[in-house]
């Protein structure tokens, strides 16, 4: 199995779905971690605390807006006094809201961009000094089908944010190569998740059911399924990969694509 002995990981969105599974995976393959959870979502992140805690590792939980540049800075600042460095950034937060075009306010256009890139540039951002000084550097994003790859009808404004994250990977995996720092995604197809389970703004139970049965892998993704796909990239295997967006769907852009 790939390895992250000893490496320093900060994830945000971390609380549940990707980002909880991509905690746990992390910390059972040796590294430390510093996790962002927006409290405001609901979701209790003090089972995943005390999981990593039984695993034998370090772990911060620091309640996170990454609409909010302080919040982020110190989200990375505390893995930089407390444990030393930073060597692996997920950027994982990220909201999905339903909305026709037509009536798509200013408003929510701007929160979803800036949840879903701007939080990722800024979690990078945060990250790069320390990485740059290191010589070290993986910084990590999830992005999505939907954008890049495939059209989610009233969702023009997610589609546009996680678009331009395959963008942002691509520059900055340019500029940063020299200084020892990859720069990857992964663009999840259908997930389980709380997000995709929401019927109002994306899928919803049946809509997840329904994607399962039509995909050449006869079921949707699990949390874990993306976070394999993390533990790679981070790791010392993937040291000769950088500026690509890796598709993890069961096939389903086979299909679609």
């Amino acid at each position: 199995m790939f390895r992250l002995d000893n490496r320093v990981a900060v994830i945000t969105g971390a609380a549940s779905g990707i980002g909880a599974a991509t905690a746990k995976l992390f910390a059972e393959t040796g590294a430390d971690l510093v996790l962002g959870s927006h409290s405001a979502d609901g979701h209790d992140i003090e089972s995943l605390r005390a999981s990593i805690v039984e695993l034998g590792r370090r772990v911060t939980v620091i309640d996170v807006d990454v609409r909010r540049e302080e919040d982020v800075n110190r989200l990375v600042d505390t893995a930089a006094t407390e444990y030393g460095g930073v060597d692996i950034v997920v950027a994982n937060a990220a909201i999905a809201r339903r909305r026709e075009s037509s009536i798509l306010s200013d408003t929510d256009w701007n929160d979803t961009l800036d949840v879903d890139l701007t939080g990722v540039w800024r979690a990078f951002r945060a990250a790069i000094p320390l990485m740059r000084e290191a010589g070290y550097g993986r910084l990590l994003a999830t992005t999505s089908t939907a954008g890049a790859f495939e059209a989610w009808q009233e969702h023009a404004h997610y589609s546009a944010a996680k678009a331009g994250i395959t963008g942002l990977v691509r520059s900055l995996a340019a500029e940063l190569g020299p200084d020892g720092i990859t720069v990857n995604a992964i663009a999840p197809g259908i997930i389980e998740t709380p997000q995709t389970l929401d019927a109002i703004n994306s899928l919803g139970a049946d809509g997840v059911a329904e994607t399962g049965r039509r995909q050449p892998i006869r079921r949707v993704g699990a949390p874990l399924d993306i976070a394999k796909g993390f533990l790679f990239l981070g790791s010392e295997d993937s040291s000769f990969i950088t500026g690509q967006t890796m598709i993890i769907d069961g096939g389903r852009m086979l299909l679609r694509g």
